[in-house]
């Protein structure tokens, strides 16, 4: 019973798509440069020729988390994950006039939504557009990410970050306790968006 539990968290949290051609590559906040590293692998490919990176300070501590791999390569002092990643973009090869900026955000629900706000001033279209962003955070970025932009095909293109993976979450103290926390926050922070839905629907039907 147990690997069926295991098997099925795994396959909710960890969502995983092929690269597709998009029109923007969205990049939700963090401080690991392997993200916005592979998003430049991405746009070098073709796949993409806008990219979104998302992310202010951290809600609770009001600042920059600091760069968690490659500190040598990358470092400035970043006010923002925005910041970081414009520079780990940059420094592989990326225009900036092809990156989209957003450093307000202090969560992902404002990654999605104040992208979607810089995405519209922008005056572009989203039509299909991947996600880059830690493959244990895929599932609440793809929820998140697809509230903001409904009428948008969305793709998921995980890295690993932390040492977990789909393979190991479970061995450990530390993974179990990151995916399980995704597997809440899945649940409790989409509770309101479904009763909304399940609203406009059942108003719709009268």
């Amino acid at each position: 019973m147990m690997n069926r539990i295991i098997t099925d968290i795994t396959e909710y949290i960890f969502v995983e798509d092929k690269p597709v051609k998009a029109d923007i590559i969205f990049l939700p906040g963090g401080s690991f440069p392997i993200i916005p590293e592979k998003a430049a692998s991405l746009y070098h490919e073709g796949y993409a020729s806008k990219l979104l990176p998302a992310g202010g300070t951290g809600i609770k501590t009001a600042h920059f988390a600091g760069v968690k791999d490659k500190a040598d390569i990358y470092n400035k002092e970043y006010s923002t994950d925005c910041e970081f990643y414009v520079d780990v973009l940059i420094k592989n090869g990326v225009r900036d006039k092809d990156i989209l900026k957003e450093d307000k955000s202090q969560h992902t629900r404002d990654n999605a939504f104040l992208s979607r706000i810089k995405t519209d001033e922008a005056g572009l279209d989203i039509k299909k557009a991947m996600i880059v962003c830690k493959s244990f955070h895929a599932r609440r970025c793809l929820m998140l990410y697809q509230l903001a932009f409904p009428d948008t095909e969305i793709h998921v293109i995980p890295v690993d970050c932390y040492g977990i993976t789909k393979d190991n979450w479970y061995t450990f103290d530390y993974g179990i306790d990151r995916i399980l926390g995704e597997l809440v926050r899945c649940g409790n922070q989409f509770a309101d968006d479904i009763k909304g839905y399940l609203k406009a629907y059942s108003d719709s039907s009268k």
